[in-house]
């Protein structure tokens, strides 16, 4: 029970972190350019990971983890470009309600590359997904959608295809999350360097708190968070632990409103229950397919969805 309980608290605090990253990845937008913080978050991360790693003689890349975390690591930067985009020109509450639609959307791209039908019932969860995120960007009336939330939702269908693909890269080999992670940091590194260049040196004129952001960007949502997801999977189980972790935008309301004085309207806070429910109702439909009909293990976890 004790040990249960451990698990548990892991998987609360990941899901409590990755909420919390967006009030972070929207506060050090407002100091610095998004290329400069999407650089920083990756070349902190990278450092981390890679020191990992080096400290670990005997546990070096493999040629799949380098092959298979470069391709990743392009598609992951993709995703992160939207979303700190999007974050920076949204509230961090809708922020982490939209990226949800990740977890509906995953099974619809999956199904589709392995000639998979899911149930009719899916597809009236997503429905649901899809009328919050109108209620979401409706702020507090109908209107055209505002450009931030625009790039969430396409943030979300990027992630779902990064998911995807991690599955299909990953599938029958023997792949481990901190080698793999150490790639992907080092391969966005080198990715936005060059584009964030020339605004480098404004990262000598920001105080400790915007460094404190982008450590714990860094550090705590991206390596601890992806890290301790995979501990606490490998201790409980993959259903388990995607109840927990869908708690994330929850905590990502909740970050928002409490931390960042950002306003809720009726109408958000209507959407926001619609995606949860959402959410929850074609995660839990998605796995009773794959493990009732398809006969896979239900050990299989969904892929972190925080900025």
């Amino acid at each position: 029970m004790f040990h249960t309980r451990r698990t548990d608290a892991v998987l609360l605090l990941v899901a409590i972190v990755w909420g919390s990253s967006y009030l972070a990845a929207k506060t050090a937008t407002h100091a610095l350019p998004v290329l400069v913080v999407l650089f920083a978050r990756y070349a902190i991360s990278a450092i981390a990971c890679l020191a990992l790693v080096a400290a670990r003689r005997k546990e070096r890349c493999t040629r799949d983890e380098v092959r298979i975390g470069t391709v990743l690591g392009i598609t992951q930067a993709a995703v992160l470009i939207l979303e700190t985009y999007g974050v920076a020109y949204t509230s961090a509450a809708n922020a982490g309600l939209i990226i949800s639609l990740t977890i509906v959307l995953t099974p619809l791209l999956d199904r589709a590359t392995d000639n998979g039908r899911l149930p009719p019932r899916f597809f009236a969860a997503t429905g649901v997904c899809l009328l919050a995120v109108a209620l979401l960007m409706s702020g507090n009336g109908f209107h055209t959608p505002g450009i931030g939330d625009l790039l969430m939702l396409a943030a979300a269908v990027v992630r779902a295809a990064h998911v995807a693909l991690v599955g299909r890269l990953t599938k029958g080999r023997v792949v481990r999350p901190l080698q793999l992670t150490a790639v992907q940091t080092a391969v966005g590194s080198a990715l936005f360097v060059v584009p964030a260049a020339s605004a480098l040196p404004t990262l000598t004129r920001v105080d400790a708190a915007v460094w404190g952001q982008l450590v714990y960007l860094a550090l705590f949502c991206s390596v601890f968070a992806f890290l301790a997801q995979t501990w606490a999977v490998q201790k409980s189980s993959a259903s388990r632990a995607s109840l927990l972790l869908g708690t994330e935008p929850v905590w990502a309301v909740v970050v928002g409103v409490c931390l960042g004085g950002e306003g809720f309207t009726v109408l958000a806070a209507l959407g926001a229950a619609l995606m949860v429910t959402g959410t929850y109702w074609g995660q839990h439909i998605e796995r009773t397919h794959r493990t009732t009909h398809i006969g896979e293990s239900p050990c299989r976890t969904t892929a972190p969805t925080s900025v």
